[in-house]
C-alpha cells in the first residue's frame, strides 16, 4: 500500500513537471486512431451490409422449387419472416400478350432494402418501404392491395399501356396501380429476361397459375439481429434439402462480394496503420521516459530501494496511466468519429447506424497492450539504473533484455495486426513486410548515417553540424520509426489509388445492360446487321452448348459424390459451356497454360466451380450434351470477373471439342439511354430471342460500389490525419536532447538565425531519408497486398518516391520545427537547468 501510495504521488508530481505528457499523448492517441477508425469503420460495414442486402431484400433466404417445412418457420424466431413465390405467366392487354415474371408476395416484404414506385400522383415517385435494422421485428410494408400489381417500364412500354389500365394474369383481371421505378430482389440470370410484375399474394390462388408442374421458385426471406441471423443459418444448413439453396448476398451476388471483401481487407489495412504508427509513437515516447527518469531512479537506489520496488513503482503508473488514456482515446475516438460523420453530407444521407462498443473495447485492449510491450525495455531499464550516476552522469542508461522486450513487442505488434485486420493473411502480411522493414530499415539508417558523418566536411558549417548531431544524437532510431510510419502511410495511398481505379474500371459507364440468348447460328450476320442499322457496335457474339458433366476421369459422379449442397447443385444441373482460341480479356490465368492454335481435347474451368467439385490440372472431364458424349483434358483454371457484367462461363473448350454440338449464340451489349426501345425492337425483328434486362441491377451495384469508394476514401483521409498527429507525439521524443544541443551552442555565440538553419538542415536530412525508405518499403509491401491480398492490379509509380522524399522533408521539418521553437525562445539557463 505504501508503495502504491508513493507510486500516485510520483505520477501526480511528473504530472505537473509534463514528464508524462508526451507518453500520455501518444497513447491517447493511439487508442484514439484505433477507436476512431474502428467505430467509423464499423458504422461503415454496417451500412454497406444492410445496402448489399437491399440485392437480395433480406438478410438470408432460401430458394427452392418446392414448398417449404413450417419448421422452417419456426426455427424463425425473434427474426421477420416474409415468403415469395416467383414463376412466368403470360400478361394480356387487349389484343396482347407479353411472357412476363410474376412475383407474389406477403405484407412485409422486402425485409431489408426499398421499392420506389411511381403512381402517378408525383412526378418522381415515392418509397413505400424503406426498412432499417432499428424497426421493430413486427413492422409491415406496402405491398400491392388486392386486385392491383405493380409493374416495371419493360412491360408499360411493351404493351403500351399506363397506370390505371387493366391487364389480364391468369383467370384475373388486375388494375396497374404503380410503376416500379426502383425494385430489390431480383434475379440476375437467364431467367429474368421477362418483364417484372408484382402482385399480392392473396390474390394468387384466384389466378389458376398454381397448377401440378407449374415452374414456381419459392423464397422465404428472414431478417434480424446478425447474431440471430448467423444462428438460424448454421441450423438451415444441415435440414436443407436437395433442391434448396441457402444464401445471403455474398453467396447471391458475386459481382457485389468482392467489392465488400475489398472494402472491408481495406478498412482492416487503416485500422493496421493506426496501430503501426502508435507502436511508432509509443517506443520513441518511452525511449523519452528513460532518460527523463534516470536520475530520480538512481538517487532512490542509493536511499535503499530494490530493483523489484523500482519496477512496481513505475508498474503502477503505467497501469494507471494506461487506464485513464483508454478511458480518454476511446470517448475522442467515439466524438471524433460521430464528428466526422456529421460533417460529410453525404455520410449524414447515408443513415449511418449507430456502432457498436467491440471497436472501443478493441482499441482500450489494443493501447494497453502497446503501452505494456513498448513499455517492458523502459521499466527493466529504470530499475537497473546505477547509483553511481548520482555522482557520474555520463553513465547512460543501463542495457536491458534486448531480445526479451523487443520479442514481447514483437508478438504485440503480431497479435493486434492479426486482431484489428479481420484477416490473418492480411495481418501476417503486414506484419511481416514491417517486420523485415524495421531490420532493414535499421540497417541503412545506420549505414547512411555513418556515410554521412564521413562526408559532413563537403557541407557549410550549419548543415555540417546538423548532419553531426543526427548520427552523434542517434537518430537512426527516429529514422527507422518515421520510415515505418511513413511506408504505412503511402502503402495505404497506394492500396487506396489502385483498389478506387479497380472498382471504377469494374463497372464503367458503359457497363453491359442487356444479356441477348438464344441467338440461332445462322442469326449471326442478322444480328450484326441489326446493332449496325441502330449505329451501335456490333456485340461479341459467343458460342454456348449445354452439356451435364457425368464423370471425372472416368469415375461416374452424381449429386450423391459430393457431401456440400453448391456441388450436388452443379452437377444435377446443365452447364453453359463454350469454346474459343483465345483466353477472354477479362478472365485471368491462375494455373496452367491457354492452348495454342489448333490444340485440341483441352479445356479452361473457372477455379471456384474448380475447388468446389474436386477439379486439378490434368483431370479428364466427360460431358453429356444432349446424349453424345465427350472427354477433355483440364489444362487451365482461371479467374472470372463475376462483377464485370459480361458473359462469362465455367468451362472454356477448344473449338474441336464443341463445334459440332448443338449451339446456340449469346451476348453481352451495352444500350445507352436514348435507345431503350432497341430491345423491343430487336424482339420483335427477332422473335426467339431473349433479351435479358440487367440495366436496374447494374444501377444498384453501381450506387453501392460508389459508397464503398467514398466510404474507403473517407477512412483513408482520416487515417492519414490520425497518423500525421500520432507522428507528431513521435517527433516530440527527441525534444529534450535538441533543447540541450541548442543551449549550448547558445551559450558558446550561436545566434537564432545560425540555429534555425542548422535545425532546417537537420530536420530536412531526417525527413528525406525517412521519406526515401518509406517510398521503397511502401512500394514494395502495396504490390504485395495488391497481389496477393485484395487480388487487384498494382500500378507502379514513380510518384511514391517524390512524395515520399517532398513529403517527408515538408512534414518533419514543419512538426518538428514547431517543436524545436521552444528551444530557441527559452532562456538559456532555464533549458540548462532542466
Amino acid at each position: 500500500m505504501n508503495l502504491l501510495r508513493l507510486s500516485l504521488n510520483l505520477l501526480r508530481r511528473d504530472w505537473r513537471a509534463g514528464e508524462w505528457r508526451v507518453l500520455l499523448l501518444a497513447l491517447v492517441l493511439a487508442v484514439g486512431s484505433l477507436a476512431t477508425v474502428g467505430l467509423f469503420a464499423d458504422r461503415v460495414r454496417q451500412a454497406l451490409a444492410q445496402q448489399a442486402t437491399s440485392l437480395i431484400g433480406a438478410d438470408l433466404r432460401i430458394t427452392s422449387t418446392r414448398t417449404f417445412p413450417a419448421e422452417y418457420r419456426d426455427m424463425a424466431r425473434g427474426l421477420r419472416v416474409v415468403e415469395s413465390r416467383t414463376f412466368p405467366s403470360m400478361v394480356a392487354h387487349g389484343e396482347q400478350v407479353l411472357l412476363s415474371e410474376i412475383q407474389a408476395v406477403e405484407a412485409g416484404y422486402p425485409l431489408r432494402g426499398k421499392i420506389e414506385i411511381d403512381d402517378g400522383e408525383s412526378a418522381v415517385g415515392r418509397t413505400v418501404f424503406t426498412p432499417t435494422l432499428a424497426l421493430p421485428l413486427k413492422g409491415r410494408g406496402d405491398v400491392p392491395a388486392r386486385g392491383t400489381v405493380w409493374v416495371d417500364e419493360r412491360l408499360l412500354r411493351r404493351l403500351n399501356i399506363k397506370i390505371g389500365d387493366a391487364v389480364g394474369i391468369g383467370a384475373r383481371q388486375f388494375i396497374v396501380a404503380a410503376r416500379i421505378v426502383k425494385d430489390v430482389d431480383q434475379s440476375l440470370g437467364f431467367a429474368s429476361f421477362a418483364p417484372r410484375v408484382m402482385m399480392n399474394e392473396a390474390d394468387l390462388a384466384r389466378t389458376g397459375l398454381l397448377q401440378e408442374g407449374s415452374r414456381i421458385s419459392y423464397r422465404m426471406m428472414f431478417a434480424g439481429e446478425a447474431a440471430q441471423v448467423a444462428a438460424l443459418r448454421a441450423a438451415l444448413q444441415a435440414k436443407l434439402s436437395g433442391n434448396e439453396k441457402l444464401e445471403d448476398v455474398r453467396d447471391a451476388r458475386p459481382e457485389i462480394r468482392t467489392a465488400l471483401e475489398r472494402a472491408e481487407s481495406f478498412l482492416g489495412l487503416a485500422a493496421l496503420t493506426a496501430a503501426m504508427l502508435a507502436g511508432a509513437a509509443m517506443a520513441l515516447a518511452a525511449r523519452r521516459f528513460v532518460l527523463r527518469h534516470l536520475d530520480g531512479c538512481a538517487v532512490m537506489r542509493c536511499l535503499g530501494a530494490q530493483q523489484a520496488q523500482l519496477l512496481w513503482l513505475f508498474l503502477y503508473q503505467f497501469i494507471l496511466l494506461g487506464l485513464c488514456a483508454a478511458l480518454l482515446g476511446g470517448l475522442l475516438g467515439y466524438i471524433t468519429q460521430a464528428v466526422l460523420v456529421d460533417s460529410i453530407a453525404a455520410m449524414r444521407a447515408a443513415n449511418l447506424p449507430q456502432p457498436s462498443l467491440l471497436p472501443v473495447w478493441k482499441a482500450a485492449l489494443s493501447g494497453i497492450a502497446l503501452l505494456i510491450g513498448f513499455a517492458f525495455l523502459p521499466l527493466l531499464q529504470l530499475r537497473q539504473a546505477s547509483p553511481l550516476r548520482v555522482l557520474r552522469r555520463e553513465i547512460a542508461a543501463p542495457e536491458a533484455s534486448v531480445g526479451l522486450a523487443y520479442s514481447l513487442a514483437g508478438l504485440v505488434l503480431a497479435g493486434l495486426f492479426v486482431w484489428q485486420a479481420g484477416s490473418w493473411q492480411l495481418g501476417l502480411l503486414v506484419l511481416g513486410g514491417l517486420l523485415f522493414a524495421l531490420i532493414l530499415f535499421a540497417v541503412l539508417a545506420n549505414l547512411l548515417l555513418r556515410v554521412l558523418a564521413h562526408y559532413a566536411d563537403f557541407f557549410a558549417a550549419p548543415e555540417r553540424l546538423g548532419v553531426l548531431n543526427l548520427a552523434r544524437h542517434g537518430a537512426a532510431l527516429q529514422i527507422v520509426a518515421l520510415s515505418l510510419g511513413g511506408m504505412a502511410l503511402l502503402v495505404l495511398t497506394l492500396v487506396r489509388a489502385d483498389l478506387l481505379a479497380s472498382w471504377q474500371g469494374k463497372l464503367p459507364a458503359d457497363a453491359p445492360n442487356r444479356f441477348v440468348v438464344n441467338i440461332q447460328p445462322e442469326q449471326q450476320a442478322a444480328i450484326r446487321n441489326f446493332f449496325t442499322r441502330e449505329q451501335l457496335s456490333p456485340p461479341e457474339l459467343l458460342p454456348m452448348v449445354r452439356g451435364r458433366l457425368v464423370a471425372i476421369n472416368a469415375r461416374q459422379i452424381n449429386a450423391n459424390s459430393f457431401s456440400e449442397p453448391r456441388a450436388q447443385a452443379l452437377v444435377e444441373r446443365e452447364f453453359n459451356l463454350s469454346y474459343r482460341d483465345t483466353l477472354p480479356s477479362w478472365n485471368t490465368l491462375v494455373a496452367g497454360l491457354w492452348w495454342q492454335v489448333n490444340a485440341t481435347n483441352e479445356l479452361s474451368v473457372e477455379q471456384g466451380i474448380a475447388k468446389t467439385l474436386g477439379i486439378q490440372l490434368g483431370d479428364t472431364l466427360t460431358y453429356d450434351v444432349a446424349g453424345t458424349t465427350f472427354s477433355a483434358r483440364v489444362t487451365s483454371l482461371r479467374k472470372v470477373a463475376w462483377d464485370s457484367m459480361k458473359v462469362n462461363f465455367f468451362v472454356i473448350a477448344t473449338p474441336d471439342v464443341l463445334r459440332d454440338m448443338p449451339e446456340s449464340y449469346l451476348a453481352s451489349v451495352y444500350v445507352p439511354p436514348d435507345k431503350l426501345a432497341l430491345s423491343d425492337a430487336l424482339s420483335r425483328e427477332f422473335p426467339n430471342l431473349l433479351v435479358i434486362d440487367t440495366n436496374s441491377v447494374i444501377a444498384q451495384v453501381q450506387s453501392i460500389i460508389a459508397q464503398i469508394a467514398q466510404t474507403v476514401s473517407v477512412v483513408f483521409l482520416f487515417t492519414l490525419l490520425s497518423g500525421l498527429v500520432v507522428l507528431y507525439a513521435a517527433l516530440l521524443a527527441s525534444q529534450d536532447e535538441r533543447a540541450k544541443s541548442s543551449a549550448i551552442l547558445r551559450t558558446l555565440g550561436a545566434g537564432s538565425g545560425y540555429l534555425r538553419r542548422l535545425q532546417r538542415a537537420e530536420f530536412a536530412l531526417l525527413g528525406a531519408l525517412s521519406g526515401a525508405l518509406a517510398a521503397a518499403g511502401a512500394s514494395v509491401l502495396a504490390w504485395a497486398v495488391s497481389r496477393w491480398v485484395l487480388e487487384i492490379p498494382y500500378q507502379m509509380s514513380a510518384s511514391v518516391w517524390l512524395i515520399g522524399i517532398v513529403g517527408g522533408m515538408v512534414l518533419v521539418m514543419l512538426a518538428a520545427g514547431f517543436i524545436a521553437r521552444r528551444s530557441l525562445q527559452l532562456p538559456v539557463m532555464t533549458l540548462l537547468r532542466d
